[in-house]
């Protein structure tokens, strides 16, 4: 079967027995150099995209993905706005809400606390708050009978569980005989809920919407309508949409808007440890210029006979790359096929290695996220794959065109 010169030799010098066994063990060496940073580098990019997804998941259990609201007055005709968002496209839940702040004392204790009104029913629609009570549940939040519903960590701080009491204190002022003093309601704890991000958990309170109307003197307002999409990232294109449909004096924000500067540091921090990694698999791909020069001072009569056979300097320089472009083949395959096996089975590699040596990477004491998470995604494999592979490329050509300019009287001369 016919084969191309160049090709022909190439593979021939990467699978003949060399004389000197260094430079196999060089080449040995940089392939799996390649194949460890593409492996690492696939697998950290599955991890923080995981981490990532799993932030957002829980953000977003508590945050609506769009948000319609009429600034401080209020949202008035908020049930004519639930009618006309209800059933818009890619639009699958409202609910209204009202948002406060206030402080929430037991005993000696004192946390600052954001209160949120809601439905129990209509909130299921819109949030995962249902799905993450640790005690009681969203029902048991009835009007008229002030109840509350605290995060784990805020009921923590308070030392409160269960049918205990607690004192909130409103900004709002009553004028008194006495003078001006701050609003004061007694509720009882109904139930405790965890979502695993701090900044809920320790912060925020559920109590019932005609409770927080009546504590806020809201009357029939509420802060805004709460919606939930069937893809979260659709989220900036329907609240424009929304934004032209509903009547002017109204506020469309989205959850891209209200974490913007969170998931930006997440994204900024996902690019640097890309780069840094990609550092690993560029200092790999490098040795094969070592590698292909001590290549081509150890061929130097070859090259020589084959030039003066005729072979032209172009075919010399690609019997090099050929040769270079191999081992940058096989060991970016191999870091591809490691790290894909790799990050589809993290979730079963991590506690392995935990038990083994009997420690914990995040204790859940310590993280709220205590599973290594993994999004694996082709994109971002066969991008690590291409980058690998030119990398290898480019550090193919000057060895390959030392080996083209290799005169063959001068390599010749000593033989």
């Amino acid at each position: 079967m016919f084969r191309p010169l160049e090709l022909y030799i190439g593979l021939r010098y990467t699978r003949a027995k060399r004389r000197n066994h260094f430079i196999s063990f060089i080449s040995l060496i940089s392939m799996l150099g390649i194949a460890l940073g593409v492996m690492a580098l696939i697998t950290v990019l599955s991890v923080m995209n995981g981490f990532e997804k799993e932030l957002r998941l829980r953000i977003l259990g508590v945050v609506s993905h769009v948000t319609v609201s009429a600034g401080q007055a209020g949202l008035q005709d908020w049930r004519g706005v639930m009618a006309a968002v209800d059933g818009a496209r890619d639009v699958i839940g409202a609910a209204p809400y009202i948002h406060a702040e206030g402080m929430l004392s037991h005993d000696a204790a004192v946390a600052g606390t954001i209160i949120r009104g809601i439905l129990p029913r209509d909130e299921r629609r819109v949030s995962n708050l249902a799905t993450k009570m640790v005690v009681g549940k969203l029902a048991d939040l009835e009007a008229g009978r002030f109840g509350i519903i605290l995060g784990k960590d805020l009921a923590l701080s308070l030392g409160v569980s269960i049918g205990d009491k607690v004192t909130l204190i409103t900004p709002q002022a009553s004028v008194t005989p006495v003078g001006v003093l701050p609003r004061l309601k007694r509720f009882t704890v109904v139930g405790l809920f965890e979502v695993g991000m701090y900044e809920y958990d320790s912060a925020l309170a559920l109590i019932h919407l005609e409770d927080a109307a009546r504590l806020f003197r809201m009357e029939d307002r509420v802060s805004g309508v709460r919606l939930r999409l069937d893809d979260m990232f659709k989220a900036p294109q329907v609240a424009r949409q929304l934004a032209r449909a509903l009547p002017p004096g109204y506020r469309v924000s989205d959850w891209t808007r209200q974490h913007v500067n969170f998931f930006r540091a997440v994204r900024m921090e996902k690019t640097v440890m890309f780069i840094i990694l990609l550092l690993i698999v560029a200092v790999a791909a490098f040795n094969l210029v070592s590698t292909l020069v001590m290549m081509v001072t150890d061929k130097h009569s070859d090259i020589a006979i084959l030039r003066t056979l005729g072979t032209s300097p172009a075919s010399i320089m690609m019997i090099f790359i050929v040769q270079g472009g191999l081992i940058g083949v096989v060991g970016t395959l191999l870091g591809m096929v490691g790290g894909v096996a790799l990050a589809q089975n993290i979730d079963t590699v991590v506690p392995a290695i935990e038990h083994l040596f009997h420690m914990r990477f995040l204790a859940p004491d310590v993280y709220y996220i205590s599973e290594l998470p993994s999004d694996m995604r082709w994109g971002d494999v066969l991008r690590i794959g291409a980058i690998a592979l030119a990398l290898c490329l480019i550090a193919t050509l000057y060895p390959a065109w030392r080996a083209a300019r290799m005169q063959p009287a001068e390599a010749l001369r000593y033989e």
